[in-house]
C-alpha cells in the first residue's frame, strides 16, 4: 500500500499525509516510510540558499490538514492525519487523560508542570514556554526532554511553526514550535473520539492499518514501532 511515490509539491505532501495517515520526517527503523526517502532531491534541500522546501511546508501542512505533529516514533517528527490520531492518543495515552495519569502517579511532576503551561496557554511558542516556565540556565531543567515524553504520550503536539519578525515586519530564520494540547487544536473532532475505544481496541486498529502499509514488514519490527 506504502509503494512506491515521489513528493514534489506541498500538495503531494498533503496528499500523502491524508492518504497513509502516519508520515514519518526522517528516515527511521521502517525502510521506506519517510517523507526524506521519498521526496524529490530539489526540495528536499537547496544547498544554493541552505533553505529545505520540506521544512518550510511544516506550517502550511499542518494548518490546511489539521493533522497532528510531534515527535511520536523514535523520538522523531511525524505527521498523523486527524482520521487517525484520536485512536493513536488512546492508546499512547493508554485512556488516561493528563490529570487522571497524574493522579495515578503516572507522571512526575516535572511533566505536570510543563504541561499545566501549554494547555493554560495553548497555542504557545516553545520561546515563549520557556520564558514562562523558567526553563533557562540556573531555572527548571530538561525542557527538552519532558516535551518530547509529552509528545509521545500524545498529550503535547506542535500546532504550526511560527517565524519571527524583524523591527520592518518581516520574518526571519527558521519557524519556531507553537505548541498546543490536541484538545485545543482539534476541538470536538478529538475529544468526541479519543476515548470512545479502549486502548487494545485502537493499538489492533493501527497495528492492522501498518500492516496494510507494510505487509512484507516484519510483524515484531512494527510492533516496536508502534510502541
Amino acid at each position: 500500500m506504502f509503494g512506491n511515490f515521489i513528493i514534489k509539491t506541498k500538495s503531494d505532501l498533503i496528499g500523502a499525509v491524508n492518504e497513509f495517515g502516519f508520515l514519518p520526517f526522517f528516515e527511521n527503523s521502517i525502510e521506506g516510510f519517510s517523507i526524506e526517502e521519498h521526496i524529490a532531491p530539489e526540495c528536499w534541500w537547496h544547498s544554493d540558499t541552505g533553505e529545505w522546501s520540506a521544512w518550510e511546508w511544516k506550517g502550511p501542512v499542518i494548518r490546511e490538514t489539521g493533522c497532528a505533529y510531534g515527535k511520536f516514533f523514535e523520538k522523531k517528527a511525524c505527521y498523523i492525519s486527524r482520521e487517525w490520531f484520536a485512536d493513536f492518543a488512546n492508546y499512547r495515552r493508554d485512556g488516561y487523560d493528563f490529570d487522571a495519569r497524574f493522579d495515578d502517579g503516572l507522571a512526575p511532576y516535572r511533566d505536570k508542570r510543563l504541561f499545566d503551561l501549554v494547555s493554560s496557554d495553548a497555542p504557545i511558542i516553545s520561546k515563549k514556554l520557556k520564558e514562562i516556565g523558567d526553563y533557562r540556565k540556573g531555572g527548571n531543567k530538561g525542557f527538552d526532554t519532558t516535551m518530547n515524553r509529552l509528545q509521545a504520550q500524545c498529550y503535547v503536539i506542535i500546532s504550526d511553526f511560527v517565524y519571527m519578525k524583524n523591527k520592518r515586519g518581516e520574518p526571519y530564520g527558521w519557524g519556531v514550535a507553537e505548541y498546543s494540547t490536541p484538545e485545543v487544536f482539534m476541538g470536538g473532532d478529538f475529544t468526541e473520539r479519543v476515548y470512545a475505544r479502549t486502548p487494545a481496541e485502537s493499538y489492533e486498529r493501527i497495528l492492522d492499518h501498518f500492516r496494510e502499509l507494510f505487509p512484507d514488514e516484519n510483524i515484531s519490527k512494527i510492533k516496536k514501532f508502534i510502541k
